[in-house]
């Protein structure tokens, strides 16, 4: 095995340049990606290495940037979009939602769209409205997307990787806090597919299901209530569309118990598909609602409140005392 201890960041970088090698269609593209490295440095040294016709500085215009990215992908091309922040996305969302996610149905499955479009997203970093947000559901919701997110470095390295090989659109959420710390990363193996979900910690007391950025909070989540005699099991759901339901299902029959976060609203979220689909599919093991904890319901707050606003372990260990008093 070739194991590695990398920041997910540095994963990220080393599978697009894999990527790269792999084929010369695969183009990256985004605002400062090239010279610069990104603004988080997940594209250092690529341009440098493939030179700019493959690694391109657009202009400050995220719906030029996917219109492009749609045209190569007709010519052959795969692109791999940069969207500098979350809340940067918007300009961009008639085309990713009108156009991208429909042009393979319009074409009646003989024109392959194989764009990934990259967005940095969710809390932790102190920085100011726009460039904390959340906006995975939009993208979950649109038929002909399909939109995943790695809480590992490890499979951010794979995870992209397969994404950018697929022949579908796939939204690529890096959780930002997660982006320095580090983890072991089998370069030469990956054992999970894209779209599948994993148990991390097993447990026989109550679920605990994550994404992206909430997988660390409830894996300290777990810890703590260990330490207070609870068995949590925790969910890793990798893929937010298609979801992965049957790892989830099979561990709510084992538990009876399910509690949700996400850094998100709560309202119209991923945490609430899953609570209903848990719930039609799992009615019968359930011994207590199914809980979920997440962002509020209002725009994301100046930074130093964003602490506040954030779910963290000891909002999932609240969750977890009102699951266990049914």
């Amino acid at each position: 095995m070739s194991v590695e201890s990398l920041s997910l960041a540095k994963a990220l970088n080393l599978g697009l340049q894999k990527a790269m090698l792999d084929d010369e269609k695969v183009i990256l593209m985004g605002e400062d990606i090239g010279k610069l490295g990104g603004v988080f440095r997940v594209t250092e040294g690529l341009q440098a290495e493939f030179g700019t016709k493959r690694v391109l500085d657009t202009p400050l215009a995220e719906s030029g940037i996917v219109g492009t990215a749609i045209g190569l992908a007709m010519r052959g091309y795969r692109p791999v979009c940069e969207i500098q922040f979350d809340g940067f996305i918007f300009p961009g969302f008639d085309q990713i939602t009108s156009q991208l996610a429909k042009l393979t149905n319009r074409h009646e499955g003989t024109q392959a769209f194989p764009v990934v479009i990259r967005v940095p997203y969710g809390g932790h970093i102190g920085a100011v409205e726009h460039h904390q947000e959340s906006p995975e559901a939009y993208f979950a919701h649109t038929p002909g997307l399909r939109v995943v997110t790695p809480s590992t470095p490890h499979d951010a390295y794979w995870m992209i990787q397969e994404a950018i090989a697929g022949n579908d659109p796939v939204l690529f959420f890096e959780p930002k806090s997660r982006y320095w710390p580090k983890g072991d990363v089998d370069t030469s193996t990956n054992s999970i597919a894209l779209h599948s979900s994993r148990v991390v910690r097993e447990g026989t007391e109550v679920t605990l299901l994550g994404y992206g950025p909430m997988v660390n909070v409830l894996l300290a989540a777990a810890e703590i209530a260990a330490g207070e005699g609870t068995s949590c099991e925790v969910i890793d759901l990798r893929s937010i569309s298609p979801i992965d339901y049957a790892p989830i299902v099979a561990s709510v029959q084992k538990t009876g118990r399910l509690v949700i976060a996400q850094e998100a609203p709560g309202f119209v979220s991923v945490g609430s598909e899953i609570a209903a689909t848990v719930t039609e599919r799992a009615f019968y093991s359930l011994e207590a609602p199914v809980l979920r904890v997440a962002g509020f319901d209002t725009p994301f707050p100046p930074a130093k409140l964003e602490t506040v606003y954030l779910p963290d372990a000891d909002r999932v260990l609240e969750a977890v005392d009102r699951a266990l008093s049914y």
